[in-house]
């Protein structure tokens, strides 16, 4: 179903969403202050608006209130970010996902009332770190600071086994949520699904017991 974004900053984060949100068939307003980033998304996104965000007159003349989201990705500027989000929870948008730039900035947004808080940067650095430190781990994605989404490499001692026989869920506590092979994404996968060699487990659980599943039956 196609939806109305507005994406309001348009950096490298800013930028990328409004690329991806029109590359998936989105109506996407971008908006930036500067106004040789909004020439560079200018045939990109649906309409790009060169105007200051904390204009609250500016934003309700671009009909900024009927959108169904809209994404703060103010770079350097705090004070801006956190103006214009204040200024959007005043019109009623109905879901605010704003780019913290750091613990305290993500506080100030999370009392002013956006629906969403991101740090890009740092979970970009927590994936990367955790991608460094195993050969086995894919991609990482913190659910929390005890539970994580984990795409681990199965193991020699995996292949040719189905995941009844590996019991992982009684052994570590972990779930297989999908399973990536050559050919495709098994989503849910069975109990009698058999692991491949160069297949990929999705694993959720404890980060914990994550970690002695990794150890123990990773590649």
């Amino acid at each position: 179903m196609k939806q109305q974004f507005a994406v309001i900053g348009l950096g490298r984060f800013g930028g990328s969403i409004c690329k991806t949100l029109s590359d998936l068939g989105h109506e996407v307003l971008a908006i930036d202050i500067n106004e040789n980033k909004v020439n560079q998304y200018a045939d990109i996104v649906t309409q790009a608006v060169q105007m200051d965000s904390t204009d609250e007159q500016a934003l309700r003349d671009i009909g900024i209130r009927n959108m169904d989201h809209v994404i703060v990705a103010i770079g350097d500027d705090i004070q801006a970010s956190i103006l214009t989000t204040l200024i959007l929870k005043d019109l009623n948008v109905p879901y605010i996902t704003v780019k913290a730039q750091n613990d305290y900035h993500e506080r100030v947004l999370a009392k002013i009332g956006a629906t969403k808080i991101v740090h890009p940067e740092r979970d970009m650095g927590v994936r990367i770190a955790h991608h460094l430190l195993s050969k086995n781990v894919m991609d990482y994605i913190e659910l929390s600071p005890d539970y994580s989404l984990v795409e681990i490499k199965a193991g020699e001692k995996m292949v040719g086994k189905s995941l009844l026989e590996l019991n992982i869920r009684a052994k570590y506590g972990c779930n297989i949520m999908a399973i990536k092979s050559k050919d495709g994404l098994n989503i849910s996968p069975k109990a009698e699904d058999v692991i491949q060699k160069d297949d990929i487990l999705v694993v959720i659980g404890a980060n914990k017991d994550i970690s002695r599943f990794e150890e123990n039956e990773g590649a």
